[in-house]
């Protein structure tokens, strides 16, 4: 037990809180039972706030192990298991992940905290979807909880930001596959109105797919982007045909970059070196499970990047009807002078139930802002404004500035969420700089 500061990924709001670990349910149970404020952490991937609690209890499950596979591919495993244990144990064997975030470094529990989701919402949903029951210790006591047992808290804790209680294990359905790689169509488009149509007319033909945006361009090239989209290969797609496990990183970041190194013209030297290094139309093309689905995490520490002030991770979704709020939110961040090193644009299938999951039907884009620029906490306050008057929403897990007004406007179920948390935790222990700050303590 130790007192430590924590941070979010984007390491711009720390927090002194102490640190204990539990290596079992009634480890879990004894340290609520003496905690006035507890959050659980899994390995801090949460951009902002909401793995710390000041002053409090932050939990750290040791509960990690990862289960055999069934022939139908269902396994138990640990809370506190990563997605990289549990991938380096099952790609051998012939499963992946149903839905899987861009990085490996998560815990089971933080997927279900964050009801993560991937480049393949839009067939298979978050994860919450492949979750069939799971162990949670609130300071109730301990349950099993599941779609039918006990449905409200199962849904509540599915995007829950780990309000509803401690996660000690999972049963967890997995995806066949017979190889380690992807087959991958790489498409260019010169603007966001000619992906974003070739998105929503060809998304159904494929699991996965993303794009890359330039939100630094303006005009007619505004938004140009690159899609790619793929499926995992067959066993005679290619030649050979392997399973193994993913490669650890092979490089670090050892100290943090300047301060202002990303700033609009080195970001605009990368889009544009990006943007034409890519192929112009490229079929089927075998990739690597690990390259396409979490290139980031072969570099270690790539956060440092961005400098000892770190940086905002900003993801909005919106409905459907309102995907021109996409093209409004780049139109006014390359008119800013804000850069953003990363844009990523998806599209999402239906919503699950749970009242503070993120993903809606419609369309997604996160955004890596450098924290620096004057103008950034307007930026921001006026993308607010634009998502909740689409009836769009921000995704907590990587929130680290909204306030409790617009939260309640982005999220129209919270109400609920709160009726369950304070079933379940009646003396509101379960709590978070997050949860402070937005009002979801409890009532």
């Amino acid at each position: 037990m130790s007192r430590v500061t924590l941070r979010g990924w984007g390491r711009t709001t720390p927090g002194v809180a102490t640190v204990r670990h539990a290596s079992n349910e009634s480890e879990i149970t004894a340290t609520l039972e003496s905690s006035r404020a507890l959050i659980a952490r899994g390995l801090g991937r949460s951009y902002g706030d909401a793995a710390q609690v000041s002053g409090g209890t932050v939990l750290v499950s040791d509960i990690s192990d990862v289960g055999p596979v069934d022939d139908e591919g269902v396994l138990d495993i640990g809370a506190g298991a990563s997605l990289d244990q549990l991938l380096t144990q099952c790609i051998p064997q012939g499963w992946f992940l149903p839905v899987t975030p861009g990085t490996r470094q998560v815990t089971i529990g933080g997927a279900i905290a964050a009801d993560v989701h991937g480049k393949n919402h839009h067939l298979d949903g978050s994860f919450a979807r492949h979750v069939l029951e799971m162990r949670i210790v609130t300071p109730s006591g301990p349950a099993t909880i599941s779609p039918d047992l006990d449905g409200e808290l199962f849904w509540a804790t599915m995007g829950g930001m780990g309000l509803t209680g401690v996660v000690s294990s999972v049963t967890l359905k997995l995806l066949k596959i017979e190889t380690d790689k992807v087959l991958v169509d790489t498409q260019r488009f010169s603007n966001l109105d000619e992906v974003m149509s070739e998105m929503t007319s060809g998304d159904e033909n494929f699991r996965y797919s993303v794009a890359w945006v330039d939100c630094m361009t303006r005009g007619a090239n505004m938004g140009r982007a690159v899609l790619t989209r793929g499926d995992h290969a067959r066993a005679n797609d290619v030649s050979p045909a392997s399973l193994r496990a993913p490669a650890p990183a092979r490089l670090t970041v050892p100290f943090d970059a300047p301060s202002g190194l990303l700033n609009r013209f080195t970001v605009q030297a990368f889009n544009e070196a990006w943007f034409r290094s890519s192929p112009r139309r490229q079929l089927a093309k075998p990739e690597s499970i690990s390259s396409f689905f979490h290139p980031l995490d072969g570099i270690r520490n790539w956060n440092r990047l961005y400098g000892r002030r770190g940086f905002v991770q900003y993801q909005f979704c919106v409905p459907e009807e309102s995907s021109d709020t996409v093209r409004h939110a780049i139109e006014h961040l390359s008119s800013s002078g804000v850069a953003s090193f990363l844009a990523v644009l998806k599209r999402f299938g239906p919503a699950n139930p749970g009242p503070l999951s993120f993903p809606l039907p419609g369309w997604t884009l996160a955004l890596d802002l450098p924290v620096g620029p004057a103008s950034l906490p307007q930026l921001l306050d006026d993308l607010d404004e634009m998502i909740v008057s689409a009836g769009g929403r921000i995704y907590l897990a990587k929130d680290a500035r909204l306030s409790p007004e617009k939260m309640r406007a982005m999220y129209p179920k919270l109400d609920a969420f709160l009726e369950v948390k304070n079933r379940v935790d009646p003396e509101h222990q379960l709590t978070s700089d997050l949860a402070r700050r937005l009002d979801l303590v409890g009532a």
